[in-house]
């Protein structure tokens, strides 16, 4: 700092009041800028060459690619005169990479090393059976994200007032090293959910870990390029998170609603819409608990839960246990299939289901039941499997065992004109492909 400022001051001196007291060809600025930049030159390479602390070696490389050519090289005062010594870098480049690749590497295991201990603290707070801190109404754990991320992005921010290049190798190694990160909390997460089962906060918790996924998300979104291919493992890794999150939260409602689904082939639909109201009820009173995500996953949560209840629906529809000969008995079942449809799907909106595509499955299924033309029923498979592509003929002949009216040949012709409507068409969302028919 002293060369610096002596060097600057001194040289506005030759400037302003020596380089006029002799003739342009003595070149006195450039003679005195020579020696000057010779001399820092030479305490730089000095200091350079010395054991140096961590610190000393980013004021060093400070000095040479950021203040020496910037603050002082392009002082107003100075620049035009010091544009026509070309005075070169305080240090020769093997040297300044020798530095750099010191600093880069300090700095990158400090940073890592400091990950490592959050995480460590984070699995500790897991461990002591707290309830999270709510934010909005939402529960959160936010302070290992928050460190992270200002840990990356201090990091980052301290290379490039380096220079450009520094900044962008430390943002390349430290892209490297979140992915890694966020396998290691992943893997701490998966083992406080099979050990922890027991603590009395244990869902609060899983909640509140879930939510933390949105920080790392938001910042990776704005941050990294799309060709980064560190992008799509943090995203996948952070999708795995949620997801894992997302079925040990779900496991005991489905678990509950396995007797209510059974319910509707044993009574053979005769009281579908109490079951319904029931299949509600305890939906409901779990949705309730799941307000304390945040809002995209809590959407998520929803959506999957609409999805398992229409797919739940679908399974008992195709269990064989209903077969049906008249048509009146037919339009019946159909009616309390629409019935059952539109308070599911009104349910599920209102407590903020976006997944419409799920909501002309029952409907669509309800149809076929009802209409008796043959014509008019393949029309309808055929809109069927044009919605959901992944429905297969060995869940169509399960679903026309209802229709006990429909002959041999009937049924060899609807199940053939499936074949052919589903041949080109590409897979869209899964609802059909997960269910096994027995």
């Amino acid at each position: 700092l002293h060369m610096g400022k002596t060097m600057k001051e001194d040289l506005m001196v030759v400037v302003k009041y020596i380089k006029q007291l002799y003739p342009p060809e003595f070149n006195v600025f450039g003679t005195y800028a020579e020696l000057y930049h010779s001399y820092f030159a030479s305490q730089a390479k000095e200091n350079a060459m010395s054991p140096l602390e961590d610190k000393d070696i980013y004021l060093l490389l400070s000095w040479v690619h950021n203040i020496y050519p910037k603050d002082m090289r392009k002082d107003r005062v100075l620049a035009e005169e010091l544009e026509k010594v070309k005075l070169g870098s305080l240090l020769p480049s093997s040297l300044s990479k020798e530095l750099e690749k010191k600093y880069l590497d300090s700095e990158e295991a400090t940073i890592k090393n400091s990950l490592s201990k959050c995480l460590e603290k984070e699995i500790q707070r897991w461990k002591e059976d707290k309830e999270p801190e709510k934010l909005n109404g939402h529960f959160q754990s936010e302070l290992l994200a928050i460190f992270v991320i200002q840990s990356i992005y201090s990091g980052q921010k301290r290379a490039k007032e380096i220079s450009t290049a520094v900044g962008e190798e430390l943002s390349r190694r430290l892209w490297q090293e979140l992915p890694a990160f966020l396998r290691s909390y992943k893997d701490a997460f998966e083992d406080f959910k099979e050990r922890s089962k027991k603590h009395r906060y244990y869902k609060p918790i899983l909640i509140a870990n879930i939510n933390n996924c949105w920080n790392f998300r938001d910042y990776t979104e704005k941050n990294m390029a799309e060709k980064d291919g560190n992008k799509a493992s943090i995203l996948s890794t952070l999708s795995d998170i949620e997801n894992g999150g997302f079925d040990v939260l779900l496991q005991q409602l489905f678990a509950q609603l396995k007797p209510s689904y059974k319910k509707f082939t044993e009574n053979k639909w005769d009281s579908s819409n109490e079951i319904m109201n029931e299949i509600i009820k305890t939906t409901s009173k779990h949705i309730s608990d799941f307000r304390t995500l945040k809002d995209p996953f809590y959407q998520a949560i929803v959506e999957k839960i609409h999805a398992r209840l229409v797919k739940e629906y679908i399974v008992r529809l195709l269990k064989r246990k209903v077969s049906l000969k008249t048509p009146t008995q037919q339009q019946n079942l159909a009616e309390k299939i629409s019935k059952n449809a539109a308070d599911l799907e009104t349910f599920c909106t209102s407590n903020g289901s976006q997944a419409t595509w799920l909501n002309s499955a029952l409907p669509k299924l309800a149809e076929i039941i009802r209409l008796q033309d043959l014509g008019a029923i393949k029309i309808e498979v055929a809109t069927l499997a044009t919605t959901y592509p992944d429905i297969r003929k060995r869940h169509l002949e399960a679903f026309l065992y209802i229709k006990a009216n429909l002959s041999r040949s009937e049924l060899k012709s609807i199940l053939g004109y499936l074949a052919e409507s589903t041949a080109s068409t590409p897979l869209g969302a899964p609802l059909f492909a997960n269910i096994n028919v027995s």
